[in-house]
């Protein structure tokens, strides 16, 4: 029993003739009848009641059919296995991935992606979450790691991580209990992400907020970088809110207090790709290695 043969029986039953069968395989008639008879022929029975109305499956014949397909089946999937390892020696792997993501994750994460596949070349395009969507959805980047919410239409979203984001300020009494954005409307609030307001998925959120309770949040001093922030806040000018994985990282400054937030603000951190689209090979295993690191990252989901 071969392949072929079980290929050849399965475009007769399809097609209820073999010339049928034989033309949409672009084959000579008698070239698949003779590997059908062959088949039936080794197996010792019938799979075609042959009528002058083309071809009926007897019972041994429905009988195989399922297993057919299956095996089929699970040749494709061999193959297919070995067409990803194949298609992963070589190429470049372009993921958007959000801003200030952590550093040594991700060094972990390229250090063994490239030793595993020292073909492959990495671009890692550090952007705002808003445009590593776009990146996605234009077709730029097979796929992108983001802080949630986006826009995604078009788009598959896979959430892995969350990280809660905690107010701080050089003023200890000021973070003796939870803040609430009655407070924080009141306070003189230092803010990163300024190119994006309150497109960026954290500012959006606290925007939402405020606009519930009938508030505004209007920050004093607005810079791009969350460093900057910080070191404006150590020296006194204002408070700010910042991700909690960011407290715990080298250089958080000793002078700062923090506290969470009486409703929560946080960044849900997820895998975006095209809706529908089929990731290459190589995209497939950075994004595993990557998802590996969620804790990183925050609270795995």
């Amino acid at each position: 029993m071969t392949n072929q043969q079980l290929a050849y029986f399965l475009a007769a039953a399809a097609y209820g003739s073999f010339s049928a069968a034989a033309e949409a395989l672009h084959l000579a008639q008698p070239s698949l009848s003779e590997q059908v008879r062959r088949l039936e022929d080794e197996l010792g029975v019938e799979l075609f009641a042959r009528t002058t109305r083309g071809l009926t499956l007897t019972e041994a014949g429905r009988t195989l059919r399922p297993e057919a397909e299956a095996a089929l089946a699970a040749v494709d999937r061999a193959r297919q296995s070995v067409v990803d390892v194949r298609e992963l020696l070589t190429g470049t792997v372009t993921m958007g991935i959000l801003g200030r993501p952590p550093s040594e994750a991700v060094g972990r994460v390229v250090q063994r992606f490239r030793a595993e596949h020292p073909g492959v070349r990495l671009r890692l395009v550090g952007q705002n979450s808003v445009e590593v969507a776009d990146a996605v959805r234009n077709g730029d980047a097979e796929a992108g790691l983001v802080a949630l919410p986006v826009d995604d239409a078009g788009l598959d979203v896979r959430p892995i991580a969350r990280d809660e984001m905690v107010y701080a300020s050089t003023d200890a009494r000021r973070t003796r209990r939870r803040v609430t954005v009655a407070r924080m409307a009141e306070a003189p609030l230092v803010l990163y992400d300024a190119r994006y307001g309150t497109d960026d998925p954290a500012r959006r959120q606290l925007a939402e907020q405020a606009q519930r309770a009938g508030l505004k949040i209007e920050p004093i001093v607005e810079v791009e970088d969350y460093e900057v922030a910080l070191h404006i806040v150590s020296a006194g000018v204002g408070d700010t809110i910042i991700a909690e994985r960011f407290v715990h990282a080298p250089g958080f400054p000793e002078n700062l207090h923090t506290v969470g937030l009486v409703e929560s603000i946080a960044d849900v951190f997820a895998f975006v790709s095209r809706r529908g689209a089929v990731l290459s090979p190589a995209t497939r295993e950075l994004v595993r290695l990557l998802e590996a690191e969620k804790g990183a990252l925050g609270a795995p989901l």
